[in-house]
C-alpha cells in the first residue's frame, strides 16, 4: 500500500500514511504486549471475528488501490493519500500485523513484562519508519514508468491483487475450520 502510495501521491504526501503506520503498528504491539493477548487466549471466537472484519476491510482497500486515479503534475490525484490517523487505525484492521505483533509478543517477550514488551515495541519502532519508507521511496520512483494510463492502471491493479493474495494465510485457516 505504501508504493501503491507512493507511486500516486509522492514521498512528501504519503509521509502521514508512514508516520502512521510506524507509530501505530508500535502503539499495537505494546498493547498486544500488555493485555490485549489475553482477549484471544480468553475468547478465541475473537481471533475469528477480527479475521474476517480484516479481511473485509483489505478487500475494500484494494479495490480502492485497484481504481486510483492517476497522479497530476503536482503530485497529487483525484483521490487523497491515507492520513496519520487511518494508517494508525488500519493497524488494527491488518491481519499481517496483529500477526506480528502476536508472534513477537509470545517470542520475544514470553513473560509479557512491561520492559520486555516496551523492547519488543522500540525495535519494531527502529526497524519500521525506514522499511516503510524505502517503500515509499520504490513507489515513488516507479512513477517515472507509470507515465501512460494504461501503465498506471496495470500497476494499481498488479498492486490490489498483491494485496488480495497477502490474505491467503488469513482466509485458509478460517475456511479449514468452516
Amino acid at each position: 500500500m505504501l508504493m501503491a502510495s507512493g507511486a500516486n501521491f509522492g514521498f512528501a504526501r504519503t509521509i502521514p500514511h508512514m508516520l502512521g503506520v510506524g507509530i501505530g503498528f508500535v502503539v499495537m504491539v505494546a498493547l498486544v504486549g500488555i493485555g490485549l493477548m489475553q482477549v484471544f487466549d480468553n475468547y478465541p471466537i475473537a481471533h475469528t471475528v477480527l479475521a474476517v472484519a480484516s479481511v473485509t476491510y483489505l478487500l475494500w482497500l484494494a479495490w480502492k488501490v485497484a481504481n486510483a486515479g492517476a497522479p497530476d503534475e503536482g503530485e497529487g490525484t483525484g483521490g487523497t493519500p491515507m492520513t496519520f490517523v487511518q494508517a494508525a487505525m488500519f493497524q488494527w484492521v491488518n491481519p499481517k500485523a496483529w500477526t506480528m505483533a502476536l508472534t513477537a509478543v509470545t517470542l520475544y517477550a514470553p513473560d509479557r513484562s512491561l520492559t520486555a514488551v516496551l523492547l519488543v515495541s522500540a525495535a519494531f519502532g527502529a526497524v519500521n519508519l525506514p522499511c516503510v519508507s524505502s517503500w515509499t521511496v520504490l513507489g515513488q520512483q516507479m512513477r517515472r514508468w507509470l507515465t501512460s494510463p494504461a501503465r498506471l492502471t496495470a500497476f494499481n491493479w498488479t498492486m490490489a491483487g498483491l494485496l488480495v493474495l497477502s490474505l491467503y494465510p488469513v482466509v485458509a485457516p478460517i475456511v479449514a475450520q468452516g
